[in-house]
């Protein structure tokens, strides 16, 4: 298939992927850079993509950590049960629990608030790389040029903020920095809950089929976009209008065949498509099998001090889940890395590669140093890793994260907001503030303390000479025995003695001076102060990774690019991205084939009565009845409920639109299935799919099952 060449500052990338090789349905192409010739496509690139506004790309957004889109003129918006949780988690206590019961309101003014959640569209992006790469590049040292990176991107943004129209912009790098653009969006800050299906819909299967196939879960949930009464973004008011949304999407349930065209619209987190074996190892042996640890045990701490408490177990419950999303990932992600070998192909990809400039002696004068030199980068990083990751994991511990916010803007405030560290200009600290006040509604400090014991100990198992300096000064070289005590009533001492555990203090402590918070003299920020010390010095050595490879690995690219080549889309960074497939199951193992469809039927077949296999008793008696309105597919004879296609998503991409080929939603995606965890680092043909909930599922339950009838009336169904 040919594809459009995507340009990055007057150079003609070309892609390089795995074997250099490129599949038909992989990619996750910016709006302007749309295939033009997609067989079964009924619309143009055009139609999806207009600068300054117009096409379906309006009416896909940012909403909370996942994707969402329009379905309505009056800011309505879809995206998945779990992009919503947390909406729908601070909003339940055990006496009106939404999370097990649902939520639906059928007028404005039932709509909840959703704490936390902004929602984005993007209002256009521009290549910005040469006042980037200029600001930078006469930067000596590697630290250095990261740390002026990071300044220029801060400037730059600052300088996009419009508070007066709510408009902000972000810089991202393509292709680890052969490029930079800057995307504008429009930032909504007043986003409300308008309908969740009960967990037992939305939830249903819960981390047992997490990334599993066949699904059979409502993955599905209502939110809205509110603004001032001038239509311009504005924070939480009861005076606050819907956002009339220009572009909005129908919804289709007319369903399809396998085999037709499917694609989506969406913002998918992160994929590292292009990196050397030497990431790949770090990844594998390092990243990942520590993060698996880390997950596992937070859970553990969790889910231990929840049981029996429903109060703290709605409170750490979407915590939870996201941890466990997480865990899950990681662990598919290990596994696929080994049973695909990639690591190993990498390695000889990378030797056929060195062969290549061997036999090209102007190349081999220019590029020979490339590979070798990440390599070195990759060891000097690898050193003192656990101490490095550990003291980052820290901020888990919600009281101490807030203290060194605290600590550390206490010193830059005292600064010109030109000389401050990124991410404590003026502009930014709005939003530090709003984050750290909303973080008390999931807050339980006994909890908090007992995670920073678990993150003290562990980093005290680690060889002596790797402790950070504020670790020394509390164990003092005791053994195992004495300080886990000794950490212990460390911990139970700063929580009994400082004022950052209740809210209305913490807030008060945010705004005051160094001179001022000095004379407090609270045990948790003079604690704060020895860590912020340990910090400072592992961002000078992130600093020079990151200042390093930054340089070397557009090198890598360009060299790649000498060799062979085809088109290339920049890997994935948040960015709204068009990706295409179709509607196609998969082999995941030998003499094992998934069917692309799963029904109604398959719900039944998996109640327990128990969670998370508990089906509504409503649902049950629908399925009996055969009470399946319009929404039956002739050749199911029954409610489809999921559905597989071969669209190339990743996080992020949760809640996305999945679209058929006159731009009808049929579908929002809510996952990967397990066997293709490895998506992130290579697009596998035979086994990677998006696995979305049915249309046809989510007008089936808000009609049959919740009669949500203003709802549907409110939406445009064909």
């Amino acid at each position: 298939m040919k594809r459009d060449t995507f340009f990055l500052s007057g150079t003609i990338i070309l892609i390089i992927a795995l074997g250099l090789q490129t599949f038909a349905d992989e990619g996750m192409f910016l709006p302007d850079n749309i295939p033009g010739d997609l067989e079964g496509f009924q619309l143009s690139p055009e139609d999806i993509y207009k600068p300054g506004g117009g096409g379906l790309s309006d009416a896909v957004i940012i909403i909370g950590g996942g994707t969402g889109s329009f379905v309505s003129p009056n800011g309505l918006v879809l995206t998945n049960h779990h992009v919503a949780y947390g909406a729908i988690q601070r909003n339940s206590t055990p006496e009106n629990n939404f999370l097990e019961n649902g939520f639906y309101a059928g007028s404005y003014q039932d709509e909840l608030p959703a704490p936390g959640y902004d929602a984005y569209i993007t209002l256009n992006f521009i290549d910005i790389t040469d006042r980037v790469l200029v600001a930078v590049n006469d930067k000596g040292s590697p630290a250095d040029r990261s740390e002026a990176l990071s300044k220029i991107i801060a400037q730059i943004e600052k300088e996009c903020e419009n508070l007066a129209e709510g408009t902000e912009g972000r810089v991202v790098s393509m292709l680890d920095g052969s490029a930079y653009y800057l995307f504008t969006y429009m930032k909504f800050k007043d986003i409300r809950l308008v309908y969740a299906p009960p967990g037992s819909i939305g939830n249903y299967g819960g981390d047992i089929d997490n990334w599993m196939w066949p699904r059979h879960t409502g993955d599905f949930s209502f939110m809205r976009v509110y603004t001032g009464p001038d239509g311009i973004p504005a924070e939480y008011s009861p005076d606050n209008i819907p956002f009339n949304s220009k572009a909005y999407l129908p919804i289709s349930k007319q369903g399809f065949e396998l085999g037709d065209f499917a694609f989506i619209l969406g913002y998918p987190g992160g994929t590292m498509r292009y990196r050397t074996s030497y990431s790949v190892d770090w990844n594998l042996n390092h990243s990942l099998s520590f993060r698996i640890k880390i997950f596992r045990d937070l859970i553990d701490v969790l889910e231990a001090e929840s049981k029996n408490n429903e109060e703290l177990t709605i409170k750490f419950s979407s915590k939870i889940r996201g941890l466990n999303n997480a865990l899950k990932n990681n662990q598919g992600m290990v596994e696929g890395l080994k049973k695909s070998n990639l690591l190993v192909r990498k390695k000889q990809e990378e030797k056929e590669f060195a062969r290549f400039l061997n036999n090209n002696r102007n190349l081999n004068k220019e590029y020979s140093d490339v590979l070798p030199s990440i390599d070195k980068v990759y060891r000097e990083h690898a050193f003192g890793f656990e101490t490095d990751s550990y003291l980052n994991y820290l901020r888990f511990a919600f009281t101490l994260s807030n203290a060194i916010k605290i600590q550390k803007w206490s010193e830059e405030k005292e600064k010109p907001d030109a000389e401050r560290e990124p991410g404590y200009l003026d502009f930014q600290i709005p939003n530090m503030r709003k984050r750290m006040g909303l973080g008390f509604r999931d807050y339980h400090a006994p909890t908090d303390a007992k995670v920073l014991k678990y993150f003290l100990v562990n980093m005290a198992n680690i060889p002596e000479d790797q402790h950070p300096e504020f670790l020394r000064d509390i164990i003092a070289g005791q053994n195992i025995k004495e300080y886990e005590r000794t950490i212990g009533d460390f911990i139970e001492t700063l929580y009994a003695n400082t004022g950052i555990v209740k809210k209305e203090e913490c807030m008060k402590m945010f705004d005051l001076s160094l001179a001022e918070l000095d004379v407090l003299a609270d045990p948790f920020i003079e604690f704060a102060i020895k860590v912020n010390a340990a910090l400072k010095i592992n961002k000078k050595k992130n600093d020079k990774f990151n200042g390093t490879i930054t340089v070397l690995r557009p090198r890598y690219f360009k060299a790649l690019a000498e060799w062979k080549g085809g088109d290339m889309y920049p890997d994935a960074n948040r960015t709204i991205r068009f990706t295409h497939g179709t509607i196609k199951g998969y082999f995941p193992r030998d003499g094992v084939y998934y069917k692309h469809l799963t029904s109604l039927r398959g719900v039944i077949e998996k109640n327990t009565g128990e969670e998370p296999f508990d089906v509504p008793e409503k649902i049950v008696n629908l399925r009996t009845e055969h009470d399946f309105g319009e929404y039956m597919d002739k050749k199911l004879g029954d409610v489809p409920v999921a559905f597989l296609a071969t669209t190339d998503i990743t996080g992020g991409n949760s809640g996305s639109p999945v679209m058929n080929s006159k731009g009808e939603i049929i579908g929002c995606a809510f996952d990967g299935v397990y066997e293709s965890m490895t998506s992130d680092w290579q697009f596998n043909d035979r086994l990677t799919r998006t696995i979305s909930v049915d249309s046809r599922y989510i007008l089936f339950v808000l009609d049959k099952f919740s009669d949500a009838k203003q709802l549907l009336k409110e939406l445009t169904i064909k």
